[in-house]
């Protein structure tokens, strides 16, 4: 019998022609699910056909509640090595193999060096006006000379920091595990929290989502901060406490934000951040890049293949 693949998550109806599925009729049929994610019951009815799903990374909720409800499941593959929205052991029980794929390590810091010039700039702004039929409306930031503080030195805070100092910017880092000493091998100085937050004139986050992570930046960090000040977040949503952000530009505490995560995403309709004059926000395409997308894709291809012939590839948990 031929197997029932599901590609989910494909928000932007892009996933047919990024590469070349038909490799894969030789195993079974593909189709392509544009719907956005939905309660238990609405994924199990959506998806309960199906022997194999390759999904997004962190958009659809694999819980131990809907992987129950999915008898027929076999295989899940995910974007990248690590999808902290599927729960691995309750799948690992119910005898389903999860696998996942390498990623292009560029995509995200790139959005995050465009996030940081266009929100410097006020480029929404007046690219909006000049085609409202206005003309310039305000004066641009500068980056050079001043300090980008970095929330976690890993290998996206390490590329932020290489471009930072192309443009002349001192750099300073934390974050719980960063040493003064693997902050200097990357050219960066190290300092303590509170320092961090005081001294950046952007903040850029790039931390992994944790326990310890989520709502690290609260009230009181936020509060730290320059009114002068730009809250960069590419990294997740939750790392952030949406509403201490909100409060913090609604009232002038801080200058402005550039988002790509949120706390919900989609980001509700009626979100303020879809409104505040200050904000400049995307909707979560950090990863979302042309290279990114055919390394995914073409990489849950050779997993399925390699399932299919017993010999699981880019095993996860």
């Amino acid at each position: 019998m031929s197997v029932q693949i599901a590609v989910i998550d494909d928000w932007q109806n892009v996933a047919s022609g990024v590469v070349d599925w038909s490799v894969l009729d030789a195993v079974g049929q593909v189709h392509f699910l544009h719907d956005y994610p939905a309660d238990t019951a609405t994924m199990v009815d959506r998806l309960k056909g199906f022997e194999v799903i390759c999904l997004m990374r962190e958009r659809s909720t694999f819980d131990k509640a809907l992987l129950q409800g999915l008898p027929k499941l076999k295989l899940l593959v995910t974007g990248g090595m690590r999808n902290a929205a599927i729960d691995i052991p309750a799948a690992k029980a119910l005898g389903i193999q999860v696998c996942g794929t390498d990623s292009y390590k560029h995509a995200a810091p790139e959005l995050t060096w465009a996030l940081i010039m266009a929100s410097t700039r006020n480029l929404l702004c007046e690219a909006t006006s000049l085609r409202a039929g206005g003309w310039q409306v305000g004066l641009g930031g500068d980056l050079h000379g001043k300090t980008l503080g970095i929330l976690g030195l890993g290998s996206i805070g390490q590329k932020v920091a290489q471009f930072a100092k192309v443009f002349g910017m001192r750099v300073i880092a934390w974050s719980e595990n960063l040493t003064p000493q693997r902050a200097a091998e990357s050219g960066v100085t190290w300092v303590g929290k509170r320092e961090l937050f005081e001294q950046a004139d952007i903040l850029t986050i790039h931390l992994v989502l944790s326990d310890r992570s989520r709502g690290l930046v609260d009230t009181q960090a936020l509060g730290w901060m320059k009114p002068t000040a730009r809250l960069v977040n590419t990294a997740r949503g939750p790392i952030v406490d949406e509403q201490a952000l909100v409060q913090a530009l609604s009232s002038g505490r801080l200058a402005g934000a550039a988002l790509d995560v949120y706390a919900e995403e989609p980001l509700p309709a009626d979100h303020p951040l879809r409104s505040l004059p200050n904000v400049l926000a995307t909707p979560h395409i950090g990863y979302v890049s042309e290279q990114n997308y055919r390394q995914f894709y073409q990489q849950m291809i050779e997993d399925i293949q390699a399932w299919a012939n017993g010999v699981p590839v880019r095993v996860l948990g």
